[in-house]
C-alpha cells in the first residue's frame, strides 16, 4: 500500500470489485451484463491508482 489515503482507498476498492467479479463469475448463472459492470468500475478505478501514482513520481 501506498502512504497517500486516497490511493490506499482506491486500491482497496478495485481488491474489493475483483473479489466481486470472482464471485459472480463462480455462480451457476453468470449475469453477465452485472460482471460487464463489475469490470469496467475495476478498470476505471485501476486508471485512477495509475493516475495517481503518476503524478507521485
Amino acid at each position: 500500500m501506498s502512504g497517500s489515503p486516497h490511493l490506499a482507498e482506491l486500491e482497496e476498492k478495485h481488491r474489493l470489485l475483483e473479489q466481486m467479479i470472482e464471485e459472480e463469475l463462480a455462480r451457476p448463472a453468470v449475469d453477465s451484463i452485472k460482471l460487464n459492470s463489475l469490470k469496467l468500475q475495476k478498470l476505471r478505478v485501476k486508471d485512477q491508482i495509475a493516475r495517481l501514482a503518476k503524478n507521485k513520481r
